[in-house]
């Protein structure tokens, strides 16, 4: 009996944490000349469209990890295997990381170029969001 407590304790929780879980907004600067499809920006957040700045969050964390498996297809392990293959080849380097949330709003509001991604409830009038993921 304690163990099926324990195992139904242990379920409701994960359920409850995958509802608390923010959403991702992905944003520019309000100046930006373009704003790009979600296709774009995940070239731009793979190094393979150099048409905006990127910033990247430091540290993987859950913001982190909804945004590059909603817009990219990849996990971590994923994520850092594409980047070392491109870095060991020459053909790439990884985006600059900032901090968290209030770094990538302050680098994208203060760049014309530039796009970021933090949880939706870090936005202020500074950016401008393109689309948000659940």
């Amino acid at each position: 009996m304690k163990q099926s407590v324990r195992l139904l304790s242990a379920a409701l929780g994960l359920a409850l944490a995958g509802l608390a879980q923010a959403e991702v907004a992905v944003i520019v600067n309000p100046g930006a000349a373009k704003a790009p499809s979600q296709a774009e920006v995940a070239n731009i957040f793979l190094g393979k469209d150099k048409s905006m700045k990127g910033y990247d969050q430091a540290g993987w964390n859950a913001t982190k990890e909804a945004f590059y498996t909603k817009v990219t297809s990849k996990n971590e392990a994923q994520l850092k295997s594409y980047w070392s293959g491109l870095v060991f080849t020459g053909k790439g380097q990884p985006l600059p990381s900032v901090g968290g949330d209030a770094d990538v709003v302050a680098k994208v509001a203060g760049e014309a170029d530039a796009i970021g991604y933090v949880d939706a409830a870090a936005v202020n009038d500074s950016v401008k969001v393109l689309f948000t993921l659940p």
